[in-house]
Order: structure tokens, then sequence, then C-alpha cells
């Protein structure tokens, strides 16, 4: 498959020169331990947040996206960074203005319907999560792979290889391995009807970011300027601050804000506690979607995907570690098959990437 990020850039006249190998690696990288980071430690978080004693659904769909304000960070080092290599070109005497922001008044638009978008899906997670198990929760989420497949197959024209195809199916063969031993494990304090409610929202959850994550690549394809890593920071802020609003309006009607000083004294964790969860909860799923979006410009949609499905089983191990959970057979089948889902499309990215430079190579060796 190729390089999104690439294309944009061939396909603007005006974008920048494209990135060097060793800058798009790291990127990668970066971004893929972002994902990791927070893919396994927000979920841990919020059902920590849960399991002591915290009953605000609003308020933990809030943490999802509430940290948006720690990309002001990276984004005041790119500013410096602009400004700096204008001085060096053009001196002090005639130093054009450095933008503060590169993102346009439409893109901008278009990042804040989809961080509404996204703001739903946080509630929707976080509410299915108050009602279900670890596992439940978790079969539930892995069908995001599949809403992710198949809406980037009809919104971005995503190519799919054998590999690709038989990555999705192993990692949802995993996932739903891993969550049978308890699909019909009601928690003690949940009702029949809760319990279902939870089935229901957790599900579509995982519609909404499986919609969400090849839109957000159909935006990197659509946006009519250049599409740089400190635009795709940008676009991220915007959809974080948002989706943030969003729950913030439904915090403000459930009346969370008078709740949370009263929460936070019947904690069973203990108060200093229960807000030190709640920041490293929003700090932790900012990393992930911070991570995320990286992926799809420096990659594409489907290894997002694949990702977010990876770590459904190792969050599973560290609940099992944290939480004292049991590790039975079906937790230690569906981790194989996500490890042998991940090398799957690993090995299909090898095998493309090298088909692609073989006919470029062909190519450019024809006479004209």
């Amino acid at each position: 498959m190729e390089v999104e990020g690439q294309d944009l850039d061939r396909r603007n006249k005006d974008a920048p020169p494209q990135m060097n190998k060793g800058l798009r690696r790291a990127l990668i990288a970066v971004n893929c331990v972002l994902m990791a980071i927070g893919n396994a430690g927000g979920p841990l978080l919020l059902r920590l947040y849960f399991h002591s004693g915290g009953k605000r659904q609003w308020l933990s769909g809030w943490l999802e996206t509430g940290g948006w304000p720690i990309i002001f960070l990276p984004l005041l080092v790119s500013y410096l960074h602009r400004r700096r290599r204008l001085l060096r070109g053009h001196g002090h005497r005639h130093q054009p203005p450095t933008k503060l922001f590169l993102i346009t008044r439409p893109l901008f638009l278009y990042c804040a319907a989809l961080g509404l978008l996204l703001g739903l899906d946080d509630f929707l997670y976080a509410y299915g999560l108050s009602f279900l198990p670890v596992s439940t929760s978790a079969l539930l989420i892995s069908a995001q792979l599949v809403f992710t497949a198949f809406f980037a197959f009809v919104l971005v024209k995503q190519k799919f290889t054998p590999y690709s195809i038989n990555s999705v199916v192993l990692l949802t063969v995993g996932a739903v391995m891993l969550g049978l031993h308890v699909s019909s494990d009601r928690p003690n304090n949940v009702t029949r009807g809760e319990y279902y409610m939870g089935f229901v929202l957790t599900l579509g959850a995982a519609a909404v970011y499986g919609l969400f994550l090849p839109l957000v690549e159909l935006t990197y394809t659509k946006a009519k300027q250049a599409i740089t890593y400190t635009l795709v920071m940008e676009m991220q802020m915007v959809m974080g601050f948002f989706a943030t609003a969003f729950c913030t309006v439904g915090m403000l009607v459930n009346k969370d804000f008078q709740a949370i000083p009263r929460e936070a004294k019947h904690y069973e964790q203990g108060e200093f506690r229960y807000y030190v969860v709640l920041v490293w909860c929003a700090i932790l799923w900012q990393f992930l979607f911070l991570g995320t979006v990286g992926v799809i410009f420096c990659v594409n949609t489907l290894l997002a995907g694949v990702l977010i499905a990876v770590f459904i089983p190792v969050t599973e191990v560290f609940a099992v570690i944290f939480f004292k959970e049991k590790f039975g057979s079906e937790k230690g089948v569906a981790l194989a098959l996500s490890l042998w889902g991940l090398a799957s499309y690993s090995y299909g990215e090898y095998r493309e990437g090298k088909r692609s430079q073989n006919t470029a190579a062909d190519l450019s060796s024809q006479p004209v």
C-alpha cells in the first residue's frame, strides 16, 4: 500500500518536500508508542475509575479527550522551529510573519464536525464500559476493526491484500475468543437491562469510531493545503476541543461538576488518588488519539485499526496483573492470534513496498 502522507504531498504542488525515510520511520515509531501507551493505559484507568466507585458517564467520556491542551507543547516547538528557519532564510530585516496556526477555516470547520462525532463516541464508549466486564467490552470494541475496514473501503478506496485481509480475520477472531468465556457474565451491581444497554452502547461506539478513522484520512485527501505533521496535530487539537465541549455540555446538564467533590470523598482509593486517576486518564487517552491520527498520516487507516485491535489482548493482560482477573486459555489464544495478525499485516506491507520499488525501478530503466 502507498503511504498516504506522501501521496498528499505529490498531489499538492504547494506541498513541502517529502520527509526523508529516517524522519518518517521515527514519526511512525513515536506514534505507535503513543498508541500503545494510550491504548493500554487509557481503558485501564477508566476501568479503575468505575471499579473504585466512580459513576459519572459524562465525566468519564470527557476524560477521553479532555487532555487536548497537551498538544500545545509540540505545536509550540513546531512554531519556534519554523520561526527560526525563516530567520535563517530571510534575516531579521525582511522577515515574513510566521503563521501561528496552519489550519484553514474550511478545514477547521470540518475538524470541528469530526470532533463532535468523536465526542459522541467518547460518551457511548464510557457509558457502555460502566455496565460491562472487561472481556465483554473488548469483544464488542474489537468490532471497530471490521467497521474501519468497511468504511475505509467505501470512503477512501483503501486497497486490501490477502495479508491485510488475513490480519483482519485473525484479529477479529482473537478478540471474539477473548470475550466468549464471559459473554454471559453480568456484574452483580448491574441489572439485565443495563447489561444489554452496555452491549448496544459499546457496539455503537465501535461503529462510530470505525467511521471516524476513515473520515480523518478522507480529510487529509480532500484538504486544499499541504498536509504536514504540524497540521495533523492542529487538526487533532481542534477535534479534541470540540469533543470535550460536547461532553462538557452533557456534564453541565447532568450536574457532574457539582458531583465531582462528593464522588472524590467517597472514592475507594482515596480523594487524592481520585484526582490522580482523572488527570492521568486524560493524558493517556490523548496519547492514543494523537498517536492514531499520526499513524493515519504516516501510513494509513487500516494500520491504525490493526494496532488498536492488537492491544485489546494486551490490555487484558494488564487487567489480569492489576485487577487480578483470571487469564484463561481463551486469552492466551487471543493474544497469539493478535500477534499473528500484526505479523501478517507487517509482512504484507513489506511485500507491497518491495513490489512498488521494483515497479518504479523497471519504469525508470525503460528508454524514453
